[in-house]
């Protein structure tokens, strides 16, 4: 349990602001006692970023992920050629190498040489090729990982699971079925057990429709899908209630009465948590073998190569990583053969 984590770090868009936050986040030698970092990128593009940025940040190449060097950011080198820089902009060079590190950072997960991946932000438009076809990281670690991929965007005060993540808003209520509630909410109920030390757990689900469809008047999605779904959960000894009506949720301060909530698509959860947790949030995929986050925000294109980024949030990611890395292993000792019967002498 006292062993150093090793997190594996992906570069995410080098037009963007990752690389920053990354750096930023190591130049304060002190984050090297939490953790053994290792960036899958290029040395050169991380050597010309330090120097751009003016930063301190101690980084030390290496050839295989069984010669990492304590108290630096190692760096597996990826690529030799130089990158071209172009901040703030979307190229499909950017993307390449986006995907090379989340590949090759997938790799080492899956193949136990990392404890937990730890993802900078991606362009979800230039990642896309023949042979990348996801709208994200969630979609793309639920291929290659085994569980139920799930976003679910933690902070100490907020925790919102979605039902639906990157899906337009027309088709929300036909992807919401029986089957995906159940999956969804059970999920989150594991991983608020396993991953975060919450022993019984309190859920509640926001409703598809305005007021949850006021009886059916709005919409029958609350009454003929999600209400049913809900009691059989509730039945089977899960803590979930619902659902409630999203408008007036989050404001009335009813969401701090349970340990996570589930908003059934992507704004309806996002907007709020942004609002309430910015900076301090952390996008964590649950329901998967491995431990994988990220910081709660994007490329920030805008800002991008001034130097200006806040890596609050990158922080906070790697600190959830190390946690619930560290938490899994405690629920694994403590949940083994709890029933076993001793031998009769």
């Amino acid at each position: 349990m006292d062993k150093k984590i090793i997190v594996g770090i992906s570069i995410g868009d080098l037009n963007g602001i990752g690389a920053e936050i990354i750096l930023k986040t190591f130049a304060d030698p002190r984050m090297f006692d939490f953790c053994t970092p290792v960036l899958f990128a290029s040395q050169k593009a991380i050597q010309f970023l330090k120097k751009h940025l003016s930063l301190t940040t101690q980084t030390q190449k290496i050839e295989s992920l069984d010669r990492l060097v304590d108290k630096k950011l190692n760096i597996i080198n990826l690529w030799d050629e130089s990158f071209n820089f172009d901040f703030g902009k979307e190229t499909k060079e950017a993307g390449k190498y986006a995907i090379l590190s989340l590949k090759s950072a997938t790799e080492a997960l899956k193949d136990k040489k990392i404890d937990a991946l730890l993802t900078a932000p991606i362009n979800k438009a230039n990642i896309q090729s023949e042979d990348f076809a996801f709208p994200g990281h969630t979609n793309f670690l639920a291929k290659e990982l085994k569980g139920n991929a799930l976003m679910f965007m933690v902070s100490d005060e907020l925790k919102v699971g979605l039902l639906t993540d990157h899906v337009a808003v027309k088709d929300v209520a036909s992807e919401i079925t029986p089957e995906l509630i159940k999956e969804k909410i059970t999920t989150i109920n594991e991983s608020l057990k396993k991953d975060f030390r919450i022993s019984k757990p309190k859920i509640a689900v926001l409703g598809i429709n305005p007021h949850s469809g006021d009886n059916g008047i709005i919409g029958k999605e609350d009454d003929e899908v999600l209400k049913p779904a809900i009691e059989s959960l509730y039945n089977n000894k899960v803590m979930v209630f619902g659902p409630y009506a999203a408008d007036s949720f989050f404001g009335s301060n009813n969401y701090k009465k349970f340990d996570a909530i589930i908003a059934s698509y992507h704004d309806q959860g996002l907007i709020p948590f942004k609002t309430l947790t910015f900076g301090n949030g952390v996008n964590y995929t649950a329901g998967l073998s491995e431990v994988r986050t990220s910081p709660d925000h994007g490329t920030a294109y805008e800002i991008a190569g001034k130097g200006i980024a806040d890596a609050s949030s990158f922080t906070e990611a790697l600190f959830s990583a190390i946690a619930i890395v560290k938490n899994r292993k405690e629920y694994a000792v403590l949940t083994h053969d709890v029933l076993k019967k001793r031998k009769k002498i």
